[in-house]
């Protein structure tokens, strides 16, 4: 009996090592992806251009405008001549930011008066425009830091002192590899798996299958097997170039992470094994992989937080099995995440993957016995 499962997973790692269309959906997208995902899908904002008005001919002005110019973060500075000049800056979104500085400006802080600023920014960039401001109030806290310090004019502000625990340098990358490290694995896995059976009927050698000697549940093993362990595999390879390629720690436990990423990638064979029985070719075990993995995506907290969505909608993430990987991923990677804390989000993963596999199997074997 294991000798015919082991020989049908032998045939299909043999199918996609020999098919030039499988190894390289297998081994290029995925290194590919990590290099151009981990530097393009940020939300560092950077290179910002922004406009100033500013009506005050004192020095104080002057000095905050030049601190603007030096910021890292404002590429480009727009100068503008008149009030009627802002509208059309932030319509045509040259910019997602105006300061409007009042003519009393310099005055006003001499003299120990509100010397008020005003900020215009995009709403339609909303999560930009809140980036930006943060910037700019952080240059002008220090601006009335140096003031009174220059000057004796106490201020009376409260500093604020912020630390970043797990990422002292609040490092996207550290967010984002080992999120791409569970997406990629999910991706690859999912592929696999999803084209198993359908390349069978593509080929016309699926019915030489079911008159093998093979039994229902062997034929599902040998197609389930080969997607988990290239899965397992791919997350492996990922994990070490986001180590030493990304720089990104790994302080946790491997053993504790290879237990997440197998439960996580039986859960995803199950959804895969489902899109194959659906199918007859292997473009539409694509098209259906697609379709499942945008939603996953974006309902497993990786591009939004969970709880900025619908009322209606965050139940529905509590199905993604990607969602759980992910807290693990990166609780493993950053902070050592404890193995009770772990299993949390492991049970979840278990579940899923039981009712996936077991519904997979149940929908293949009405459809082809």
């Amino acid at each position: 009996m294991f000798k015919r499962v082991l020989a049908l997973i032998w045939k299909e790692f043999l199918a996609v090592i020999k098919d030039p269309r499988s190894r390289l959906s297998i081994l290029l997208p995925p290194i590919v992806q990590l290099f151009i995902f981990a530097p393009a899908s940020t939300l560092d904002v950077k290179n910002i251009p922004i406009a100033i008005l500013n009506e005050d001919s004192g020095g104080e002005a002057f000095e905050l405008i030049q601190r603007f110019r030096g910021s890292p973060f404002f590429s480009q500075i727009h100068y503008l001549e008149s009030v009627e000049e802002i509208a059309p800056f932030i319509e045509n979104q040259r910019g997602v930011m105006v300061i409007a500085i009042d003519e009393q400006f310099s005055r006003k802080l001499h003299e120990r008066l509100p010397a008020t600023l005003q900020f215009i920014l995009d709403g339609r960039k909303s999560n930009t425009a809140q980036i930006v401001l943060g910037y700019t109030t952080t240059i002008v806290q220090r601006f009335q830091d140096d003031f009174a310090a220059k000057t004796g004019i106490p201020q009376q502000n409260v500093k604020l002192m912020p630390r970043y625990w797990y990422n002292p340098n609040a490092n996207y990358d550290w967010y984002n590899i080992p999120s791409l490290v569970a997406i990629l694995t999910m991706v690859v896995c999912l592929s696999v798996t999803a084209q198993s059976i359908a390349r069978e009927r593509e080929l016309g050698t699926f019915d030489q299958l079911l008159v093998s000697p093979l039994r229902t549940w062997e034929i599902l093993l040998g197609k389930m097997v080969p997607g988990i362990v290239i899965g397992m595999l791919e997350g492996i390879f990922l994990l070490v170039v986001g180590r030493y390629v990304f720089q990104v720690p790994f302080v946790g436990s491997l053993p504790l992470f290879f237990l997440s990423q197998f439960v996580f990638v039986c859960a995803v064979s199950g959804f895969g094994l489902f899109i194959s029985s659906l199918c007859s070719t292997q473009q539409q075990a694509m098209l259906g992989t697609s379709v499942l993995l945008l939603p996953s995506v974006l309902l497993s907290g990786f591009a939004t937080p969970i709880e900025n969505m619908s009322s209606w909608l965050q139940p529905v993430t509590y199905l993604i099995p990607l969602r759980y990987m992910l807290i693990n991923a990166k609780g493993i990677f950053l902070k050592a995440m404890p193995a009770e804390t772990a299993f949390g989000n492991i049970w979840p993963m278990i579940l899923i993957a039981i009712f996936t596999l077991s519904t997979g199997g149940l929908f293949f074997r009405k459809r082809f016995q």
